[in-house]
C-alpha cells in the first residue's frame, strides 16, 4: 500500500523551465513552501508561487558567478536529514533548520554544450556547477590552469 506524504517544503533549482507552470500550480494548490535559486526563483514568483530566495535561508548571497548558491548547512542538512531518526530531527530543531520534503533539479544540457564547440574548461565548469544546486566546479589555481 502506497501512502502519499505531504510536500510541505521544496527546494527548486532548474536549468530547463519547460513545464514549470504545472509544478508551480501544484505548489500553490498544496500550500508548499518553496525555496529556490536565481532565475528559477524569479520564474516561480512570476507564476504566483510564494517563493523564498535561497540566500534568505542561508544568510549568504549567491556568489562566484552562481557557483555557490546552496552550499550551506541550512540547505544540506534540510535535504540530508532522515526525519525518521529522532536525533536528526532534534538536531534540525536545535540548529533552526527546516527539512525539505522534495528537491527538484534538472541537468545542464551537457551534450549540446559539447557540440557547441565550447572549450573543455567551459564544458566541465558549466556542466558541474549547473548539474545540481549543491555541486560546484573544482577550485581553480593560478592561470592558465583550468582547475
Amino acid at each position: 500500500m502506497t501512502t502519499n506524504r505531504p510536500i510541505r517544503r521544496a527546494l527548486v533549482s532548474v536549468f530547463h523551465k519547460e513545464g514549470i507552470e504545472v509544478l508551480a500550480k501544484a505548489f500553490i494548490d498544496a500550500g508548499t513552501e518553496v525555496v529556490s535559486t536565481g532565475s528559477t526563483c524569479k520564474k516561480l514568483a512570476e507564476l504566483g508561487v510564494h517563493v523564498t530566495e535561497v540566500s534568505d535561508v542561508t544568510g549568504f548571497p549567491e556568489c562566484l558567478d552562481g557557483r555557490v548558491k546552496t552550499l550551506d548547512p541550512h540547505i544540506h542538512a534540510g535535504i540530508l536529514a532522515d526525519m525518521t531518526n529522532a536525533d536528526h530531527a532534534r538536531q534540525l530543531q536545535e540548529f533552526g533548520i527546516k527539512p525539505f520534503d522534495l528537491v527538484v533539479v534538472n541537468l545542464y544540457p551537457f551534450a549540446d554544450t559539447v557540440r557547441s564547440g565550447a572549450s573543455e574548461a567551459d564544458i566541465i565548469e558549466k556542466s558541474i556547477s549547473a548539474a545540481h544546486p549543491w555541486f560546484v566546479a573544482p577550485r581553480r589555481t593560478a592561470p592558465p590552469s583550468p582547475w
